[in-house]
């Protein structure tokens, strides 16, 4: 087999940060790290990009494997490449982003890697340099978020506004008015009013809606900016 002379090798990893949204709070799924150095740390999901798979599939595999989930949305995000990154061998990084229904995915859960949601307010320390891609997943989910309805991939198939309000106010760390809130969302026909209500948080109770999927699929990058100056939210 034909091979560059001269150059060193170097491991290639891949590293999944999946957000999930409970309704109220965003949460960051974590596992507890099954091998040396840092074993039993808090860890992202991670493995090894294999000789016969793209980088693309060793992250999807790497994440049905250590928590049982597939078909979720994914996301390359960055490429981490400091010397000294990992201390047991030069290893580069490729980070994904995955956005769940904590909900919908709950019952899927491997827990054989002991994977545990925790608030991102109260997250515990990280190994090696995965707190930084943490910061920039959310720093980047902030920015396309407020371009595209990217977030709906966090909602159950049934939500009421309060609900998606929440998720916009949790992650952007701000109140909106709820009225222009409410108007700017509804003026992108994504959305399809539900006959039922939704009653445990008020008697008065709120509609439920679902998403067009159709518009959703078809019309994702056509949509105005859902949140005004973005640029402000980015830390």
């Amino acid at each position: 087999m034909l091979k560059y002379s001269g150059q060193s090798r170097m491991l290639v990893a891949v590293d999944c940060i999946i957000f999930g949204f409970d309704g109220e709070a965003y949460k960051l799924l974590l596992i507890q790290r099954g091998f040396a150095p840092e074993k039993q740390k808090w860890s992202l999901m991670g493995g090894f990009v294999q000789p016969h798979e793209s980088v693309d599939e060793a992250a999807n595999r790497i994440l049905e494997q250590l928590t049982g989930l597939k078909n979720v949305y994914l996301e390359q995000l960055h490429t981490f490449g400091a010397l000294n990154r990992d201390p047991v061998e030069r290893t580069i990084a490729v980070t994904y982003f995955a956005l769940i229904d904590i909900q919908k995915y709950e019952k899927q859960i491997n827990n054989e890697y002991n994977a545990e949601w925790f608030s991102l307010n109260e997250m515990p320390d990280l190994i090696f340099d995965h707190k930084q891609m943490v910061d920039m997943a959310k720093n980047r989910l902030r920015y396309k978020a407020a371009l595209h309805p990217i977030l709906f991939e966090l909602l159950p198939e049934k939500f009421t506004f309060p609900q998606l309000q929440a998720l916009y106010e949790g992650l952007y760390d701000t109140v909106f008015d709820k009225r222009n809130f409410t108007r700017k969302f509804l003026s992108t026909g994504l959305f399809i009013k539900q006959r039922d209500k939704e009653k445990e948080s008020s008697k008065k109770g709120a509609f439920f809606y679902k998403l067009d999927q159709d518009k959703y699929s078809s019309d994702f990058q056509a949509f105005l900016k859902f949140i005004p100056n973005p640029e402000k939210f980015l830390v």
